[in-house]
């Protein structure tokens, strides 16, 4: 089977690298090109459009940034769209905002091309060791044919519902997620500058009620000073904006998603943009 992967950022680029040692014919694009060549090396194809990547392939999978990102790569010039056959699979793994998961399943089905969502919950360690977990909107029956696909990226699957599901979810997940590392810098910088033991504090946090994953990890990473990009700070930004959306849609105004999404984007703005989320404990701990 050949399957195309579009995007080869933290998390394309470790699921590129799964479906090719699970003995698939992979094509591979990325809109900067030099971050195509290891996965050439390993064995994939590189192609210039993602046209090219997308011809003769059964199967494409998209990991890309933003709505815009998307929308290029599918339905631009040289969109993967036009380049696939009828009854071949489109599966956008993005975090994206529901209306525009709708419109591109509108375009897939106009080109008799079967449509899945499937963004997923991990970053870049998951990706890298196949144990992704997929949030999947779409028809049982495409998602049935996708699975060996899904099988080699990933450990889980969750089929959600209908298209737009995943979107959802994945929304209200990051939601979550980004608004945990936001309160935890600002806690982590009060518990600094009041002078305790940062370690024996830390285990307080992740040993009690707030100790989530996502608390005990990102607040090792913030106490390391280790910015290792895992899910890079304006990519949280851009969540956290399509999350607002979605809950406005639903007619909630939500104060903490702009709070949360303010200290993502003055961590941008402070030079952290290529750093790790964790690295937002940095502006906070300059402040006076």
């Amino acid at each position: 089977m050949k399957i195309a992967v579009l995007g080869l950022g933290l998390m394309g680029s470790g699921m590129a690298r799964r479906l090719l040692a699970a003995g698939f014919d992979v094509a591979v694009w990325n809109r900067s090109a030099d971050k195509a060549t290891p996965l050439g090396e390993a064995g994939a194809r590189v192609a210039a459009t993602p046209a090219q990547a997308a011809d003769g392939a059964a199967i494409v999978v998209a990991m890309l940034a933003d709505d815009d990102v998307s929308r290029a790569v599918w339905t631009g010039p040289d969109g993967a769209l036009d380049a696939m056959a009828p009854g071949a699979i489109a599966i956008e793994s993005s975090t994206l905002t529901g209306p525009w998961i709708t419109e591109l399943a509108a375009h897939a089905a106009r080109r008799s091309v079967r449509f899945l969502e499937a963004p997923v919950t991990g970053s870049r360690d998951q990706a890298a060791a196949g144990a992704l977990r997929f949030l999947v909107g779409g028809d049982a029956a495409t998602l049935a044919d996708a699975r060996p696909a899904f099988d080699a990226m990933g450990n889980a699957i969750v089929h959600l519902g209908p298209v737009g599901s995943g979107a959802t979810m994945k929304l209200a997940n990051n939601f979550l997620c980004g608004v945990q590392a936001a309160s935890l810098a600002e806690a982590i910088t009060l518990l600094e500058k009041s002078g305790l033991d940062m370690e024996q504090a830390m285990s307080v946090l992740a040993d009690g009620a707030p100790g989530s994953p996502m608390v005990k990890g990102v607040g090792r990473r913030m106490l390391d000073r280790d910015y290792r990009p895992h899910f890079v700070v304006p990519l949280m930004a851009k969540d956290l904006g399509y999350a607002a959306r979605a809950l406005a849609d639903a007619g909630i105004t939500s104060a903490i998603a702009a709070a949360a999404r303010a200290r993502y984007i003055e961590a941008d703005e402070a030079g952290e943009s290529l750093h790790d989320i964790s690295a937002i404990v940095e502006p906070l701990r300059k402040a006076k």
